[in-house]
């Protein structure tokens, strides 16, 4: 029991506060900034100016606490990196579809599309950051498909290339990560990783393509530059 109701009445009644897509764009707008990219000035997001009063506020919101930090508010190091050699180097994904996946601010799918992708998918399991990922892409003019499924319990989908930016920052994520990763890679699908060198990234299996400086906020990392690696996996 919680409040004078039964835990199940609780649980309804906590989903009922914010539901559905309107209301969680309408959170984002009213807690959140558009912004340019630091290292990728052609695409601009909708962003946090600070993360933990969002995360409370997330929190309260959904009238539930111990959520994950709000991913999708934060235009991440890794991100940004691989949005910036995407946009760089287009033949990678021109006319081909493309996975984004935990696609956070929809960041490396937008570029994608702003780079001649023919369709690009965005996947992330937060029902925040689908509304993110549409406000995004509507405000830089793109059409990206969301998905909700967490898409490591299956197979790879039928795509051509899979993105990946600054997912390996937790040990059991990344094994599994990378264990499907694998798979998409015998599966002939090219994976382009973006990470600033997380705990977790295995570089035994990877190849560097290029590498970047990228300004980052100290509330989020430890500096106000970081260096992070556009890696292919071989």
């Amino acid at each position: 029991m919680a409040g004078g109701l039964p835990d199940g009445r609780v649980a309804i009644a906590a989903c009922q506060r914010v539901t559905g897509i309107v209301q969680r764009r309408e959170f984002i707008l009213e807690n959140t900034r558009l912004l340019p990219v630091p290292l990728v000035p052609e695409i601009s997001l909708y962003v946090a100016h600070e993360a933990v009063p969002l995360w409370q506020k997330t929190e309260e919101q959904l009238g539930e606490m111990g959520l994950p930090p709000p991913f999708w508010a934060f235009a991440w190091v890794g991100g940004q990196a691989l949005a910036r050699y995407i946009l760089d180097n287009p033949d990678i994904v021109c006319g081909k579809k493309v996975l984004d996946l935990a696609s956070g601010s929809g960041l490396v799918g937008i570029a994608a599309m702003m780079a001649g992708a023919g369709v690009v998918t965005a996947a992330d399991i937060d029902g925040f950051a689908l509304a993110a990922i549409r406000l995004n892409a509507k405000t830089n003019n793109v059409v990206v498909a969301v998905c909700g499924d967490d898409l490591l319990d299956g197979v790879p989908p039928d795509v051509e290339v899979i993105v990946v930016g600054d997912l390996c920052y937790e040990k059991l994520l990344a094994e599994r990560l990378m264990s499907w990763l694998k798979i998409a890679v015998e599966r002939g699908i090219c994976v382009l990783i973006g990470d600033p060198g997380r705990s977790y990234l295995p570089q035994d299996s990877l190849v560097s393509c290029a590498s970047y400086d990228v300004p980052v906020t100290r509330d989020l990392e430890d500096t106000e530059i970081k260096n992070s690696q556009v890696w292919r996996l071989a």
